[in-house]
């Protein structure tokens, strides 16, 4: 089915009761996008399944050769399964848009023009495999005008993924540059994954968003594209004419956005504005991408972040990951035996952290480290074994096979194996 659809015992049941006289509307009302999709396919599965009818106890004079021949001579004569032989009369326009017979599809289109309700099947027909029906349904869907495309926007873009899907995509993305802003707007606020990225990129290359609503939607969203996209447009639009509460508008929401990656474009834009101090507390960050943005800005500005680093290494507890920095930017020479001293910090995240500045400076004595695997914290358990890995081969593999015993924390017996593993060893 193109990867776009397929059918179920609920899409058949609703085939059957278009076939009996429903609308679409009514059948598939609140049905997601998929559902016309499957639709589609399942009017040709019961049209290709003459082994579910009936078998007759004598030979009918023209019987129905489908099951969905069965069903609209049922609905012709109103009445239960019979045997009694007639022609199948014409399909309803839905199951017609739909019908195996491309002859038929094609000759249903016009209806499907001036009827709203087969709207999406005739973006399911602009996708199709006949020429003649995919080109006369993309004439038709062309001339209906832009505002009839954006109820169907999430069947376009789902089949937009289809070999032949993206006639459809082209109207919808033209109907959205060139509508009403309003429409954009509303398509924003959509269920869809793919609706919503696709309205929020073209607000963005519309300008239909200030540099404040976009870093709000950087650092709220969960969506990690429009974390990129909207975060990259707020700190575009950021200059340093825009003033001290105009950039905060904007850098406040980036800075302080539980992303990691929202945080890194906030840090950056300091340097666009000028702020390249405001990035010193962002040396301790969490996240290693911020880390290395704010050490950027601080040498954009002239500024050298390894004294820094080791001015704050002096209250490790209030800054845990300067730790880590210390090893990314530091002098192994120097800086190593203060690494060394904060692995044993009563602090775990400190410890991680300077496990971690260790790896970065390619610091690590495999047999100061080892006692770190039965440390109580399962991150530095964690921490020590990425350590460690480069180094498993010797380690001795008695003091690995003791760590595997059922008796051990579940973080030792899992860095144990690890270890084992990477030594080429079989564990236990």
């Amino acid at each position: 089915m193109d990867g776009c659809g397929g059918y179920d015992g609920e899409t058949l049941r609703a085939v059957v009761r278009v076939c009996e006289g429903a609308s679409p509307a009514e059948v598939l009302n609140g049905a997601p996008a998929r559902a016309w999709v499957d639709f589609d396919a399942g009017v040709r599965a019961l049209d290709d399944r003459p082994w579910l009818l009936p078998r007759p106890p004598e030979e009918p004079v023209r019987p129905a050769r489908t099951l969905l021949d069965r069903l609209l001579l049922d609905r012709l004569r109103g009445t239960a399964p019979s045997r009694t032989a007639h022609r199948p009369p014409p399909p309803p326009p839905a199951i017609a848009l739909c019908h195996a017979d491309g002859r038929v599809r094609e000759a249903a289109l016009e209806e499907a023009r001036t009827a709203p309700e087969l709207h999406p099947l005739l973006v399911v027909r602009c996708s199709d495999w006949a020429d003649p029906v995919r080109e006369r349904a993309r004439v038709l869907l062309a001339g209906l005008p832009g505002s009839a495309l954006l109820p169907l926007a999430e069947l376009i873009l789902l089949l937009s993924r289809r070999t032949r899907g993206g006639f459809a995509r082209s109207l919808l993305e033209r109907a959205l540059r060139e509508g009403p802003a309003a429409d954009v707007v509303a398509l924003m606020a959509h269920q869809d994954r793919a609706t919503y990225r696709l309205a929020y990129r073209i607000a963005v290359e519309r300008g239909l968003l200030t540099p404040a609503e976009l870093a709000t939607t950087a650092a709220t969203c969960g969506d990690v594209t429009l974390q990129d996209l909207c975060a990259e447009a707020a700190v575009a639009a950021l200059t340093a004419t825009d003033g001290e509460a105009g950039q905060a508008a904007v850098l406040s929401p980036l800075l302080t956005a539980r992303a990691a990656r929202v945080r890194s474009a906030g840090v950056t834009a300091l340097r666009r504005t000028g702020r390249h101090g405001e990035a010193e507390p962002f040396l301790a960050d969490r996240s290693a991408v911020v880390r290395a943005c704010a050490r950027y800005v601080l040498r954009q500005g002239g500024i050298d972040p390894l004294p820094l680093y080791r001015a704050l290494c002096a209250e490790p507890a209030a800054h845990p990951g300067a730790a880590a920095g210390l090893g990314e930017c530091g002098e192994r020479a120097t800086d190593t035996g203060t690494l060394w001293a904060l692995v044993e910090h009563p602090l775990p995240a400190v410890r991680v952290c300077a496990i971690t500045g260790l790896r970065a400076l390619e610091a690590v004595v495999r047999e100061r480290l080892t006692s770190s695997l039965d440390d109580p914290s399962p991150a530095v358990v964690r921490a020590a074994t990425r350590a460690l890995l480069p180094e498993a081969a010797g380690i001795p593999e008695t003091l690995l096979r003791e760590r595997t015993a059922p008796d051990r924390p579940r973080a030792v017996r899992v860095a144990a194996e690890r270890l084992l593993r990477a030594a080429g060893r079989v564990a236990a």
